[in-house]
């Protein structure tokens, strides 16, 4: 005799097979890296210089810049900022007085609110370091031994994911750092220049 397969014992097996599968949760790629146009605006008074005679400014400037992270979760990530080196205009009273180069790595822990849509947006928090380098002073300063302070500070981020494939995305965010460093001329602290930027980014990413 032919024994036929009946729906109903067919359906309560597989609904019973699917309630002892464990549920499979979706999980963003672990690694990315981002790369493109980094802006990193000081504000604009940095600072009273030499007992309050000189009005400090630094201009802003261009970079490309690089993120480099790590998801633990689909929520939670860790970033690293680098960037090529900027270079900053200092004027004193208005007059430019220097170019000052910089590297601003910074280690950022972020939150992605939606990591399942389209559109991912996320606030981190993070530790910057800025290290100047190759301090070329110029008009009032010329021919002075100019050199300021590296700096260690907070930093908040604030942005948006798009993804345009599972793997590529377009990411642009917002950061304020605060930075802050002695400046020294002739090897004589002349005071401290807030420069505590906002940092534009616009980025192309690759999830891997």
């Amino acid at each position: 005799m032919k024994h036929m397969l009946r729906p109903a014992p067919i359906a309560a097996a597989l609904a019973l097979g699917l309630a002892l599968t464990p549920a499979t949760e979706v999980q963003a790629q672990d690694w990315f890296v981002r790369a493109g146009v980094t802006i990193v605006d000081p504000k604009d008074d940095t600072g009273r210089l030499a007992g309050g005679a000189l009005d400090s400014s630094v201009g802003t400037n261009t970079q490309l810049g690089l993120t480099f992270g790590y998801h633990f979760t689909p929520n939670i990530a860790l970033e690293l900022l680098a960037s090529s080196p900027f270079t900053h205009s200092v004027r004193l009273n208005g007059v430019k007085a220097a170019d000052v180069d910089q590297l601003p790595p910074t280690l950022t822990l972020q939150y992605y609110f939606r990591p399942e849509s389209r559109f991912n947006p996320f606030l981190g928090i993070g530790l910057n370091y800025t290290w100047f380098y190759e301090e070329d002073p110029e008009g009032p300063l010329a021919g002075a031994d100019v050199a300021v302070d590296n700096s260690w500070g907070a930093s908040f981020q604030g942005g948006v994911v798009y993804k345009v494939t599972d793997n590529i995305e377009v990411i642009g965010d917002i950061r304020w750092t605060d930075i802050g460093s002695d400046v020294w001329v002739n090897g004589s602290n002349v005071g401290k220049v807030n420069v505590d930027p906002l940092i534009y980014s616009v980025m192309i990413g690759y999830r891997f």
